[in-house]
């Protein structure tokens, strides 16, 4: 019994280090060093919550910029369920869901010719994503000046000025960040 004494002392103080006092010191010091992002990267606007910077938000709305499909469930962008389908590039399943997401997007805009980028067809790892390709966003921008009565120049612009370039990893544009802005230019 005089053995079991060392492992129960060593096991409790693991426990409480690398269980309570390890996260606890990286939660204080992120909350210190980076409180936005720490708190969630939280988009307040007028006092009203409109979502994180950090998690994709599902719309059909056409009204609105699009983000890249997702794969949770039993609801898009489930925060709670992240991950992605998981089926391989064989599967027909796959194969029918880009088809599907294709036709859906050629659907709300029939007359753009121009080739369907890859991240508006193809679902994320994650499948919480927030953030697409200049190309997607450039390929909904004459849907939106049209469904928004705005010049496609004053779309344009406001992509343009919403890509995001990091030191590592290509240009990406947050769509959340996007429709945002897009609403305070002019609502539907």
């Amino acid at each position: 019994m005089t053995f079991l004494r060392p492992l129960f002392v060593s096991f409790g103080a693991l426990t409480l280090i690398t269980g309570l006092a390890y996260p606890a010191a990286f939660t204080a010091l992120a909350k210190i060093t980076f409180p936005w992002q720490a708190g969630g990267s939280l988009l307040v606007i007028d006092g009203k919550l409109r979502g994180s910077s950090l998690i994709g938000q599902a719309t059909e709305d056409p009204h609105y910029f699009w983000g890249r499909p997702s794969s949770t469930a039993p609801f898009p962008t489930n925060a709670a369920a992240s991950g992605g389908s998981t089926l391989a590039a064989s599967n027909p399943t796959l194969a029918q869901a880009v088809t599907d997401r294709m036709r859906i997007l050629k659907a709300v805009d029939p007359d753009n010719s121009a080739p369907l980028p890859q991240d508006l067809i193809t679902a994320s790892a994650s499948g919480l994503d927030p953030h697409i390709s200049p190309e997607s966003a450039h390929w909904q921008v004459a849907r939106i000046a049209r469904n928004r009565g705005l010049t496609t120049e004053r779309v344009k612009n406001l992509v343009a000025q919403h890509v995001q370039r990091s030191l590592f990893g290509p240009p990406r544009v947050n769509v959340l960040e996007l429709n945002l802005a897009l609403d305070a230019q002019a609502h539907p």
